[in-house]
């Protein structure tokens, strides 16, 4: 046997209560990820490093370093200036 509540309250009341935090852009998601990395974080998954330089428009090879890539998205970033 179903529930006694309408269809659809619990729904739109996490939507009222809840709201969505708008997606980041990419130079947002490169400075994260520099900002971690310089806090002494050590980037686990080099595929997402890759996504990111990637979506900055870098062209990255499957093997390549990480640490290698890390300093391509510095460099993209400081061309980029206050790109947001």
């Amino acid at each position: 046997m179903g529930s006694r509540r309408p269809a659809g309250l619990f729904s739109r009341l996490k939507a009222l209560f809840f709201k969505r935090t708008a997606p980041l852009s990419d130079y947002a998601r490169a400075r994260q990820l520099i900002a971690a990395v310089d806090r002494g974080g050590i980037p686990l998954n080099p595929a997402r490093v890759n996504a990111v330089a990637r979506s900055l428009g870098l062209e990255v090879e499957r093997r390549a370093p990480v640490e290698a890539t890390l300093l391509r998205i510095r460099l993209a970033l400081e061309r980029a200036g206050g790109h947001d």
